[in-house]
């Protein structure tokens, strides 16, 4: 019988479809598999073994009784643990949360558990998704799997290295600065960022809520294809006032060619600042695949992208602030006891629930929203938000896609980085998405070849043309051979189907 992590999350629920093997069985594999692999990886914050043998008895009992089965039907996933899910705690990756019990389920998790899939755990994360390297989570960092003396990414960590280490299928992050697509790419993993308001964000702890975004990570691009039609697939969603209707089946052209069409590359991005050399090799060979297969490469530019970092990190911090503000140990959050006064309470629950990025960024929010200072740096953020959606809006009229790497390096050492501005760095090639709303995906292109750690090209592409961006990923990962890999040291250990 095969190992859980051979599996693409379509073959689980053929398999689960066709009675060849049972989704408990299935659950009961992943868990072998998380058990076996997870002192080793640490992505996970909880593991949600008796949620996920209910829902696969469940998924069991609806095929015994003639039932339609969802397209995740036993499929093993782990959700990022800023999302709400009825069973388990919600953490956010912070002493603030750490009692935190879900009270309801959000829209994006109930959607997955709809189409039949199986919550095998809460997946670790920077501090209320502060970071991009998940070493700033209050309890312990996340291990790369390729690397276990590497940093997965951030801030959705967990989730990647889950997928990459094989322990579940399909896992959700969230993405507020390229939160999905850089650990995706640290990890070599397939991580998608749909277009702004594709997919709900009920349920999902705010961080900032003109950008936030959840997305899949998978093995495969079908995998995420996959993931997200359960996403979309019960359209508008009435609880998040910034979701809009979606109805596209994310397979459907999955296999298109791509010849005749055109991608966009900006030189200035190629030849940018802190991109390595091995990174800009293999994005120029995901060029030339796309070429051999047909598409034709065309020089677009992005005049203002520079300043997207600038802007994001005025933005960003602003809207964190003004969401954070709630976790004050009264309305929410941890309480310090002993306190005489309402002030006293506040200031030390804040003081000693929160970790230091989260005060750091925080902070930067107060400051940017105080009085005299809101206007000399928030509203020019604002037009300079306004400039670079301008920018993307007059590429689009010359490429159906923009092709670019997800992150200017492979994975670097558990804190190798220390001071937070070249952390912010990181998310160079992956910020202005979140800028101008657009979908984007980090698709692997297997291991550099200089660090042999996995290496990867981001596709951006215009609002709400996520299947698009999803076609060319697929043409991308049929030239390489990173598809459904698991990380070497953690294959076949655990996870056999019995």
């Amino acid at each position: 019988m095969a190992n859980v992590d051979e599996l693409s999350a379509a073959r689980i629920a053929a398999g689960v479809r066709a009675g060849d093997f049972s989704a408990v069985e299935v659950a009961r594999a992943a868990l072998d598999a998380v058990e076996t692999r997870e002192q080793d990886v640490q992505a996970l914050l909880q593991v949600s073994a008796d949620l996920a043998l209910e829902r696969a008895a469940a998924t069991d009992a609806a095929r015994a009784a003639g039932a339609p089965l969802g397209p995740l039907a036993g499929v093993p996933v782990a959700v990022k643990d800023n999302m709400h899910l009825v069973g388990t705690r919600t953490t956010c990756a912070s002493h603030m949360l750490e009692r935190y019990e879900s009270t309801f389920t959000a829209t994006c998790v109930q959607r997955l558990i709809d189409a039949g899939a199986t919550p095998v755990g809460k997946a670790n994360m920077d501090e209320f998704a502060f970071g991009s390297s998940t070493e700033s989570s209050a309890f312990h960092p996340t291990l790369n799997p390729w690397d276990t003396e590497r940093v997965p990414g951030g801030s959705s960590g967990g989730s990647a290295a889950s997928v990459a280490s094989g322990e579940v299928t399909v896992a959700l992050g969230s993405d507020t600065g390229g939160s999905i697509r850089q650990p995706a790419s640290l990890c070599g993993v397939v991580g998608m960022k749909p277009t702004y308001g594709a997919v709900s964000r009920y349920g999902v702890v705010a961080f900032g809520s003109s950008l936030d975004q959840v997305g899949p990570f998978g093995r495969r691009v079908e995998d995420v294809a996959l993931a997200m039609n359960a996403l979309v697939s019960g359209g508008r969603d009435p609880y998040d006032s910034t979701s809009q209707d979606c109805p596209v089946d994310f397979l459907a052209h999955l296999e298109d060619p791509v010849g005749g069409r055109c991608v966009g590359v900006v030189p200035e991005l190629m030849e940018a600042a802190g991109l390595t050399d091995e990174v800009r090799r293999a994005v120029e060979r995901a060029g030339r695949a796309l070429v051999d297969q047909g598409a034709e490469l065309v020089e677009v530019e992005l005049p203002h992208v520079a300043s997207a970092i600038a802007a994001y990190y005025v933005i960003a911090p602003c809207e964190a602030f003004s969401n954070l503000a709630r976790f004050d140990g009264v309305r929410y959050g941890y309480q310090e006891p002993g306190c005489a006064t309402l002030a006293e309470q506040t200031s030390l629950s804040r003081a000693r629930g929160f970790g230091e990025e989260a005060k750091r960024r925080q902070l930067l929010g107060a400051y940017l929203l105080s009085s005299g200072v809101y206007e000399r740096y928030y509203y020019p953020a604002q037009q300079v938000r306004t400039l670079i959606t301008q920018d993307y809006e007059r590429a689009w009229e010359r490429c159906d896609v923009i092709l670019m790497p997800a992150s200017p390096r492979t994975a670097f050492k558990l804190g190798e980085i220390s001071d937070p501005t070249q952390m912010y760095a990181s998310d160079l090639f992956t910020i202005s998405a979140n800028i101008a709303g657009n979908g984007a995906v980090s698709v692997p292109l297997g291991l550099g070849d200089a660090t042999h750690l996995p290496v990867s090209a981001q596709l951006q592409g215009p609002a709400f043309k996520d299947r698009t961006l999803l076609t060319f990923a697929r043409a991308i990962e049929r030239s390489f051979d990173a598809q459904g890999l698991v990380a070497p040291d953690f294959t076949g250990r655990g996870g056999e189907l019995r």
